[in-house]
């Protein structure tokens, strides 16, 4: 009964996490809050990696006397990752029963990674990261099946298979070899009062609570469980014929107990095991490539920026490149596709704007209301429209005015804080209006780079700022 709260319980979350990132929920209107999403959003501020670059410390800090306390149970319940790897382990139980024996812990392995890991985070050094990081990864999985970006896609899935075939074979083998936040929470979790111990006096050493650990953390012969490694799934305790393992925390001695092993006699308790399907998702609809059925679009290319661009609220692209997990979350929630992932290699899948497909609206802040690491900091309406992310900058030889002599004007009429006017330019003799930018009112929103009828590049593009500065 209580496994099968457990499995309901991870089932619910792995939910939650993949409505946000297909982007289920959110309201009608450029805010969050108007739809479901004002209830699920939690489900990734809960995440511990998020919440630690978030400076979310309350969050942090429970997740770590939960586990100190009760052992891996966020592996089990709260990771979306560790749930998929329970599902992929979960089918592979159903070709071969009985596959799984203990091994000993790869501790060089663990600490090595997981050093490597927090050194790269906190100095920013996202390629590394990015890819170790389970909720980004979860994240980059559900949301490959609709993005457009071929790199994160090809990323992802060759990390879904990898973490796939691990799971599928070696149970939690990434968890537990490779996974920095399980290396963290196994520290915390290696004395952990409340446990799965054994009762030495019922135990018949049949061995099969071993060959049904997808942890490898059950040595039958020995009696002992390495909790830094169990996830409190609750296999063992289901597969038991004997009633010889308990979820406890009491200590009973058993009289066959010897100086190696302490055999423990208690009943059980709150278990966790489980299972579930990766995210799904919803193909993006095809982009319109005719003008009214007949001509034929050039599509827009987007120019080459100095200063990466990235969305108000995140400070600065260093700021950036130092707290995002390349979740993607603030991706799938953009209405209007300015958001997607960096290919450049120090902001590697980190997203940056670009306006081929859309512009950042002064009246949308949905990016900086999901985003769960803080590397987007919550913003009002109000103060995004005096956020200054970057600046228009004119092409001159790019411009129809100048290219095809035809009248335009089409960015001063569409910025919507005014800072593009047309000004007289003598031009072959003949007098036209060309834009002229004022930097000191540009926000670098991306409307006049959309809406440039100039392509394949537009006429005028954002160059975005180093620091972004307020009014």
């Amino acid at each position: 009964m209580l496994r099968k709260i457990r499995i309901i319980l991870a089932v619910i979350m792995i939910l939650l996490v993949t409505l946000l990132f297909v982007g289920v929920g959110y309201g009608i209107n450029y805010e969050l809050g108007n739809g479901i999403d004002r209830w699920i959003g939690w489900a990734a501020k809960i995440q511990f990696i998020p919440a630690l670059l978030s400076l979310s410390y309350l969050v942090a800090i429970i997740i770590l006397l939960v586990a100190a306390t009760f052992g891996r149970i966020y592996c089990s319940v709260i990771c979306p990752l560790g749930i998929m790897q329970d599902f992929y382990s979960w089918l592979g139980g159903k070709f071969k029963k009985n596959r799984f024996s203990y091994v000993k812990e790869h501790k060089w392995l663990r600490y090595t990674i997981c050093v490597i890991f927090f050194i790269c985070l906190f100095i920013g050094i996202a390629p590394v990261a990015t890819l170790l990081e389970p909720y980004g990864n979860y994240g980059r999985i559900v949301t490959s099946f609709y993005m457009r970006n071929i790199t994160v896609s090809i990323i992802a899935w060759v990390v879904m298979l990898i973490l796939g075939v691990l799971a599928f074979l070696y149970g939690r083998a990434y968890c537990n070899s490779i996974c920095p936040v399980g290396t963290i929470l196994g520290l915390f979790a290696k004395n952990a009062p409340f446990r799965v111990r054994f009762d030495e006096s019922k135990c018949k050493h049949c061995g099969l609570c071993e060959k049904n650990c997808k942890s490898r953390a059950i040595d039958s012969k020995a009696g002992t469980v390495d909790t830094s490694r169990c996830v409190v799934c609750g296999d063992c305790l289901a597969q038991c014929q004997f009633d010889a393992l308990h979820y406890t925390s009491k200590k009973t001695v058993s009289k066959t107990e010897t100086s190696t092993v302490e055999p423990d006699q208690g009943r059980r308790s709150f278990l966790v095991g489980a299972a579930l399907v990766t995210g799904t998702a919803a193909m993006a609809q095809a982009e319109m490539k005719v003008d009214g059925g007949l001509a034929v679009i050039t599509e827009k290319q987007a120019p080459k920026r100095e200063t990466p661009l990235t969305p108000p609220g995140s400070i600065s692209a260093r700021h950036m490149q130092k707290n995002c997990t390349a979740c993607q979350l603030c991706v799938s929630a953009c209405p209007n596709h300015v958001l997607r992932p960096s290919t450049d290699l120090m902001h590697f899948m980190q997203p940056t704007m670009s306006f081929e497909r859309g512009y950042c609206r002064p009246e949308c802040t949905r990016c900086s209301q999901v985003c769960p690491s803080g590397a987007i900091q919550p913003i009002t309406k109000e103060e995004k429209t005096a956020i200054h992310t970057g600046h228009a900058v004119w092409i001159k030889d790019n411009c129809v005015v100048l290219t095809d002599g035809v009248s335009c004007g089409n960015c001063a009429r569409h910025c919507p804080t005014g800072a593009i006017q047309m000004v007289e330019y003598q031009h072959n003799g003949q007098t036209v209006m060309i834009p002229a930018v004022d930097r000191n009112k540009c926000i670098g929103c991306g409307a006049c780079e959309n809406l440039c009828p100039s392509r394949p590049f537009s006429a005028i593009y954002v160059e975005g700022n180093v620091l972004h500065h307020k009014d």
